[in-house]
């Protein structure tokens, strides 16, 4: 049964089908995302809660998220701009297996947001 509201647990289970979508990529994301995150279970359950509360912090105004998300992503070794369209392909995937269309499309905006912001200050300081 999708949710109809945006809670911790949801989040959670949005981390779980959007991270195995992520593992197993065969386009250059998957790759790209077990070279910098590993490939054990335990480094990624750690990532996903790590992502996860993120996610709480921009959705509901909780979690315990302490990071630089903009600094990491600059610090990766360069990838392809592309990588982006497809991340948000199967977060929007990921999105619609758990949520009903109402948070879907309000989580996927906030992400399509920050992708785009991601975006330019990454390609913008690669080019400087």
């Amino acid at each position: 049964m999708k949710n109809q509201e945006i809670t911790i647990e949801a989040i959670g289970k949005l981390m779980d089908v959007f991270y195995t979508k992520i593992r197993n990529d065969k386009n250059g994301l998957g790759d790209l995302f077990n070279s910098q995150i590993g490939t054990s279970d335990e480094e990624w359950e750690h990532h996903k809660a790590k992502i996860a509360s993120f996610w709480e912090g921009m959705l509901l105004g909780s979690g315990n998220y302490s990071g630089q998300p903009l600094k990491t992503h600059i610090d990766l070794p360069p990838f392809p701009q592309e990588f982006f369209a497809l991340w948000l392909s199967l977060f929007e995937e990921s999105l619609n297996v758990v949520f009903t269309e109402g948070p879907a499309k309000a989580i996927l905006t906030r992400a399509q947001m920050i992708a785009q912001r991601f975006q330019s200050m990454i390609y913008m300081h690669q080019q400087s």
